[in-house]
């Protein structure tokens, strides 16, 4: 639970439950919850009653809410580092120097050239170590509308942890023979499917034959504006 003490406001029992699960979702599938798993996790009867507790945690500065999007909810820095801080996290810390990550950010990526090779990096971003639970090894530049309903829209810089695995349900940089994708991942008996956010897209199918490789995972999200 959040230590309220440490908070600006005071928090209801019930929001602490909903920034832990927010939280919990970020940390495992990269995005956060819907209204509707909000509630059928808290036993809520409806979505609405989550949609007015979220209400009521963006009043108080806990959360920012995106409108449009079905996961448009983002935990602010303050509330992150007091989450983090009632874990014993050490990097909830905010000593000048010893929280910063240094990071690069990704632009375009170049057809069969390494994610990270020194031409696809547009600059480096110190940023807080403890907006993240799990410390990511660089930022992308997201580029479209395709993951719009988890709250990710273009121009958002995507804080992405390297990886060659995930889970079912994980967000990941995925790269298709020369296109490098941002989608939620999932394995079948029949291949593996990449799922848009946006029921404009369609899913990706990747048969078992055709060139696919995991880059990383979704571990946090900076919309650009933050670091102007």
């Amino acid at each position: 639970m959040i230590d309220t003490r440490t908070s600006a406001v005071k928090l209801t029992p019930r929001q602490q439950q909903i920034l832990e699960l927010i939280h919990t979702a970020v940390a495992r599938t990269g995005a956060p919850p819907t209204r509707a798993e909000i509630a059928a996790e808290l036993g809520f009867k409806s979505a609405n009653a989550a949609e007015e507790h979220l209400q009521a945690l963006a009043r108080k500065g806990a959360i920012e809410l995106v409108s449009g999007t079905s996961r448009g909810i983002r935990l602010k820095s303050d509330t992150l580092r007091s989450l983090h801080a009632s874990r014993g996290d050490p990097f909830s810390l905010t000593l000048p120097g010893l929280a910063q990550l240094a990071l690069p950010l990704v632009g375009r990526v170049a057809a069969g050239a390494p994610i990270l090779a020194q031409e696809h990096v547009e600059q480096t971003y110190h940023v807080e170590g403890s907006l993240f639970q799990q410390k990511p090894d660089y930022l992308l530049k997201v580029r479209g509308m395709s993951m719009r309903d988890a709250g990710i829209i273009d121009g958002d810089l995507l804080a992405v942890r390297a990886s060659r695995e995930a889970r079912n349900g994980q967000i990941v940089v995925a790269r298709l023979g020369e296109e490098v994708t941002v989608k939620r991942f999932l394995r079948t008996a029949q291949g593996i499917e990449l799922h848009a956010e946006n029921p404009d897209y369609s899913t990706i199918f990747v048969a078992p034959n055709e060139p696919f490789e995991i880059e990383g995972l979704a571990v946090g999200l900076i919309r650009n504006t933050m670091l102007m």
